[in-house]
C-alpha cells in the first residue's frame, strides 16, 4: 500500500505532538520514581498525610484524580476529536489498523485479568485496568530509539493509543459510575445540550465553552458520573474549524485551546497524578505470588497487551484486512505490542476507579501496573533496538 501524502502543516503538528509527548513521559517518569522512593523512605508518612488533607471538601487526591485529571481527559478528547476528523484517523480505511490493534489489545488484557481474579467476585472490577495504554510513556521510549523508530511507527502507536483512549473513556463512563443524582444528571444533560448548540451555531469564542465546562465539571462530580469525563463531553463540543497549515493552526478553537493545554498538563497535571498515584510501598517479596489483583494487572499488561495487539494484527493482515505501515516489519510490530503494556496514567486512574474504597487492593493494583509496565517497557526497547525496518513498504 502506498504512503499517504501528510501536508506540511500536518506534519508539523505531528511531530510537535510526538516530541511534547515523549518530553512528557520522560518527567512523568522522574515524578513517579520521586514518589515512589519517598513512599518507601522516613518521609512515607508524612507523603500519605499530605495527600489526604482537605480543602472545600475533597482531599488533595482526590482534587488531583477527579479535578486536575478532568484537564488531561479534556486535551485526550481534543486530541480524539482531532485526529477523527482532520488528522491520521480521518478516514475509515486509516483507522482500521490501529482500530483492530487497540480492540485486541483491549480484550486479551481483560481476559488475562479475569482469568487470575475468576474466583474472587470483590477483585473482578479491577478488570479493565491492564486494558489501558499510556501515550506519553510509550512514545518516550520510541522517542530513545531515534531512527530506530520510523515515523510510522510513531504514528501508528499514536493512533492506537488514541483509540485505545477512547475505549477507556466509554468504559469508565458505563462501568464505574455511581449511583445517579437525577438532578445533577439532568444539569449536566443540559448544559451538554447549551455547549452543543454552541457549537450549532458557529460560536468560535472559547470563552462561553470554558465557562460552561467549568459548570459541566460540577455537575457530573455530584451526578455520580466520574467527574472527568465532562473533560471529554467538553472536548466534543469544541469547534474544529479548518486549518490548512501551521499558519492557520490558530483559526482552529479545537487546536488553540488543545496547544494551550499541552504543557500545562504535560509538565504539571500528569507529573502531579503520577507523584501523587506512584508512591506505593514496596515490600510483601513472596506475597506478591499470591495477591491475585497485582498479578493479574502485571500479567495483563506483559502478556495480555502483547498478545492482544500482535495477534489482532497478524490475523488482521492474514485475512488482507490490513497492511502494515510503510517501512515497518513483523519485529517492530510486536515491539510495539510490548510498548502497548505500559498503562501508567490511565490504569492507575482505572484502578483508583475501580478500588476506590479498598486501600489494599488499590495499592495491589498500583504495584501491579508498575510492574506490567516497567516490564512491557524494557521488553519492547530491546525488541526495538535488535529489530530492523522492513526492507520495502507493502512486502510484510
Amino acid at each position: 500500500m502506498a504512503s499517504k501524502k501528510i501536508n506540511p502543516g500536518q506534519s508539523s503538528l505531528l511531530r510537535g505532538f510526538l516530541a511534547s509527548e515523549a518530553a512528557a513521559g520522560g518527567v512523568l517518569t522522574l515524578c513517579a520514581a520521586l514518589a515512589l522512593l519517598i513512599a518507601n523512605s522516613g518521609f512515607g508518612e508524612t507523603y500519605q498525610h499530605a495527600l489526604h488533607i482537605e480543602l472545600a471538601g475533597l482531599s488533595l487526591l482526590h482534587w488531583i484524580d477527579d479535578g486536575l485529571m478532568a484537564l488531561f481527559f479534556l486535551l485526550v478528547g481534543l486530541e480524539i476529536k482531532r485526529e477523527l476528523f482532520a488528522g491520521h484517523l480521518k478516514t475509515w480505511p486509516a483507522r482500521l489498523l490501529p482500530g483492530v490493534a487497540a480492540a485486541g489489545g483491549m480484550l486479551a488484557p481483560a481476559l488475562v485479568y479475569v482469568a487470575f481474579n475468576a474466583h474472587a467476585p470483590e477483585t473482578l472490577r479491577g478488570w479493565a485496568v491492564p486494558t489501558a495504554t499510556d501515550i506519553a510513556f510509550s512514545l518516550a521510549v520510541l522517542a530513545l530509539l531515534g531512527r530506530r523508530a520510523p515515523t510510522s511507527l510513531k504514528v501508528f502507536l499514536t493512533a492506537l493509543a488514541i483509540i485505545d483512549d477512547l475505549g477507556a473513556i466509554i468504559i469508565i463512563a458505563l462501568i464505574y459510575t455511581a449511583q445517579l443524582s437525577p438532578l445533577y444528571a439532568g444539569l449536566a444533560a443540559g448544559l451538554l445540550l447549551a455547549l452543543t448548540a454552541l457549537n450549532r451555531a458557529g460560536v468560535k469564542s472559547l470563552a462561553p465553552y470554558l465557562l460552561l465546562g467549568a459548570a459541566l465539571w460540577f455537575c457530573m462530580l455530584k451526578s455520580g458520573v466520574h467527574a472527568t469525563i465532562a473533560g471529554v463531553a467538553l472536548a466534543l463540543t469544541i469547534p474544529v474549524g479548518k486549518p490548512q497549515g501551521v499558519d492557520d493552526a490558530q483559526a482552529s478553537p479545537l487546536h488553540s485551546l488543545e496547544h494551550a493545554l499541552q504543557p500545562w498538563v504535560a509538565y504539571g497535571v500528569l507529573p502531579l497524578f503520577g507523584f501523587a498515584n506512584a508512591g506505593v510501598v514496596l515490600g510483601g517479596g513472596a506475597g506478591w505470588f499470591a495477591d491475585n489483583v497485582l498479578l493479574g494487572v502485571a500479567a495483563g499488561l506483559f502478556l495480555g497487551k502483547q498478545a492482544g495487539v500482535f495477534g489482532a494484527v497478524w490475523l488482521a493482515r492474514r485475512l488482507r484486512l490490513v497492511s502494515l505501515p510503510a517501512g515497518v516489519g513483523w519485529a517492530q510490530i510486536y515491539g510495539v505490542a510490548l510498548l502497548c503494556g505500559i498503562g501508567f496514567t490511565m490504569s492507575i486512574f482505572i484502578g483508583f476507579l475501580a478500588f476506590g474504597q479498598s486501600a489494599a487492593l488499590e495499592t495491589s493494583s498500583k504495584a501491579g501496573v508498575l510492574l506490567g509496565s516497567l516490564a512491557s517497557a524494557l521488553a519492547g526497547a530491546l525488541v526495538l533496538m535488535l529489530a530492523k525496518s522492513a526492507a520495502a513498504p507493502g512486502r510484510q
